[in-house]
């Protein structure tokens, strides 16, 4: 695994062994991308120095995946320590790019609210729960509860293709794809 567009293009991801992490899979990650850069009218925003956060990270993969195409800042959030781990290896791009990721090992169901590195409220948040679990409306509330999400943000949520998801209050569903095993919801915070 790899990230597939922008400065770090190529680099290797690394995975924790023994744990049940599935990263998104590189072609699902360059269509999503492309859909931000260039096909979600309904959204307003973009990814170029955006402040992103990415919840259940794993390995981290959306977050760097959006730090190589240009967002300015990403938090990385997993409750699981040797994921952490793995996404720590693989948030070191260089200098330029530590700077602008934070990792903090939180419970994305109940959030805390933002610290100020996190450069919140966020324009863009990524939900890649483990599928079939019934965590993403719960982490979606708590986005918005805490204020990670800001007005106008966008939600990308990637659940198993036979999931379905009703948008929690505040949220309305923009678009969804379908990529094999995964579905992808993008879901907008209403102003």
């Amino acid at each position: 695994m790899r990230i597939v567009g922008g400065a770090f293009r190529g680099r290797r991801l690394a995975a924790p062994t023994g744990h049940d992490v599935r990263p998104t899979s590189e072609r699902t990650r360059e269509s999503l991308f492309n859909i931000l850069a260039h096909g979600l009218a309904d959204w307003g925003g973009e990814l170029e120095a955006a402040s992103v956060v990415d919840l259940f990270c794993g390995t981290g993969a959306l977050g760097l995946e959006a730090l190589s195409r240009g967002a300015a800042h990403v938090t990385l959030i997993d409750n699981s320590g040797p994921v952490l781990s793995a996404a720590r290896k693989n948030s070191a791009l260089g200098i330029n790019a530590a700077k602008r990721t934070i990792i903090l090992k939180m419970d994305a169901t109940m959030l805390a609210p933002p610290p100020r590195a996190a450069q919140a409220p966020c324009a863009i948040a990524f939900l890649d729960p483990p599928y079939g679990s019934g965590l993403a409306v719960p982490a979606l509330g708590s986005l918005k509860a805490r204020g990670w999400l800001g007005d106008g943000g966008l939600a990308v949520v990637e659940i198993a293709a036979g999931e379905e998801l009703d948008p929690p209050l505040g949220y309305r569903a923009i678009e969804t794809r379908a990529y094999g095993a995964a579905k992808v919801l993008f879901l907008k915070l209403r102003s």
